[in-house]
């Protein structure tokens, strides 16, 4: 049936080797919360660090101050220049040893700031950190494709790009 096509064609829409990748969920705020209390109260210590940006929505801070809080760990936040874009160097150097978790927004839904992805999960890659990505407001309006990002785990909702309301996706790297 057409139904159990579903995953492996959200798969291939947003570039995912696997469509056991595909999680379903009811949005990007389920998805991110999803990470933070599975991937999260397993892989976050006392002491370790959490890295976001001045660029993100409620739905992609409170999950992680909530873990945080849990967890023992601190949330560190990467400027932004008076124009709105990230201040890559800043964030850079909020990278250290105990950072176990970047995460930030493809797209800023205040801003429209688009965050150079690539060079954030490479940065994080090349640390050991690992690296969520909240596509909410890139899916609907670019080509997105998970694999060519290199990211860890990356959300969307389905009602930004005209679905029904109370659908959503994470997809997380199946080696993670």
């Amino acid at each position: 049936p057409a139904f159990d096509d579903v995953p492996a064609r959200v798969a291939r829409f947003i570039g995912a080797s696997d469509p056991r990748e595909i999680v379903f969920v009811r949005n990007a705020t389920e998805a991110i919360n999803l990470v933070a209390r599975t991937w999260g109260d397993q892989n976050i210590s006392p002491g370790d660090e959490i890295v976001l940006t001045w660029l993100e929505h409620h739905a992609n801070i409170v999950p992680w101050q909530m873990l945080a809080e849990r967890r023992g760990a601190t949330i560190r936040v990467a400027e932004i220049d008076d124009d709105g874009v990230l201040d890559v160097a800043h964030l850079t150097s909020l990278l250290g040893p105990r950072t176990k978790l970047l995460a930030f927004t493809h797209v800023s839904n205040a801003l429209g700031t688009i965050n150079p992805v690539n060079e954030l999960v490479t940065l994080a890659r090349e640390r050991g950190i690992t690296t969520l990505v909240d596509g909410a407001q890139a899916v609907p309006h670019q080509q997105v494709d998970v694999q060519a990002l290199g990211c860890d785990f990356y959300c969307f909702s389905g009602h930004k790009m005209y679905c029904p309301t109370g659908i959503g996706v994470l997809w997380g790297r199946y080696d993670n």
